[in-house]
């Protein structure tokens, strides 16, 4: 009785992952528990990569943005809900994850990515980093530091005004076409005299321009985003500086997302 209990116990410990252990193997699920992954950014984008990770086996995964949830990102954010409106963007999502495994290690890091904070990441403890920032100039400073300290770089490019899944691909970062954003990135980086290859996230779709006047206080001084987080803490507030706001949908973010885990998941269970 006491051997079938046990048994039964070791069946019910991981259950969670069995059918992805048929599909990767006991190896290949350990290479995912092993390896640490890093995602820049937890919007529309990085915030369904990271539950498809956590889902996939990733054990060791730490996420980063400055961000509170406003009601603006319900429409596509994994975290945004009426209930998290004003809370801190990374502490929500980590809740969300270590109800999908308890066991995980998520360190979720309320900061921005860019110049002048590059040095406080130790990249080079990362054989992952997804990039799915927004910032132009910060996507790039991560691009060159990341793929200097010896990572295997994934970005996400532009998935807003996209309407049209099927037009989604992957590509070398200097074979995308009909991206704007990443034709400002390659820019930037000639400029930087930056040519290693970048695997991205795309869309060839040509971008959809609403022509009827929609009224909008994002972008302005009139910003709808929470400038103080529910707990009292101040954080950085950008939206209201952006020259332009782009309308995006959830089913377009979210397989940018799906993507970029899946190109890891892969690498981690090929590659190594």
């Amino acid at each position: 009785m006491e051997t079938n209990i046990q048994t039964q116990t070791q069946i019910k410990s991981k259950p969670a992952f069995h059918r992805l252990e048929l599909l990767t193997g006991k190896n290949g699920l350990e290479r995912l528990k092993a390896t640490p992954v890093i995602i820049f950014g937890v919007g529309g984008v990085g915030s369904w990569c990271a539950e498809a990770l956590v889902r996939s086996g990733i054990h060791n995964l730490t996420i980063v943005d400055s961000d509170l949830v406003c009601a603006t990102n319900i429409n596509r954010q994994l975290q945004a809900t009426h209930n998290t409106v004003g809370e801190v963007k990374v502490d929500v999502l980590r809740d969300r994850l270590l109800t999908i495994n308890p066991d995980v290690s998520i360190n979720a890091l309320k900061s921005i990515y860019d110049y002048t904070t590059a040095s406080e990441f130790k990249l080079e403890q990362f054989p992952y980093v997804i990039d799915a920032i927004d910032s132009l100039s910060s996507k790039v400073e991560l691009i060159v530091n990341a793929s200097e300290a010896g990572a295997k770089v994934y970005s996400a490019l532009g998935a807003s005004c996209r309407l049209d899944p099927t037009r989604i691909k992957v590509a070398s970062l200097w074979k995308t076409e009909g991206c704007r954003l990443g034709h400002f990135v390659r820019k930037r980086l000639r400029k930087r005299k930056f040519n290693g290859d970048i695997t991205c996230v795309y869309s060839d779709e040509p971008v959809n321009v609403i022509t009827e006047e929609v009224e909008s206080q994002c972008g302005t001084g009139a910003c709808m985003c929470p400038k103080v987080a529910k707990d009292g803490s101040e954080v950085h507030e950008w939206c209201s500086l952006k020259k332009q706001i782009n309308g995006s949908i959830v089913h377009i973010t979210g397989i940018f997302g799906f993507t970029l885990a899946g190109l890891v998941v892969q690498s981690i269970i090929k590659d190594n």
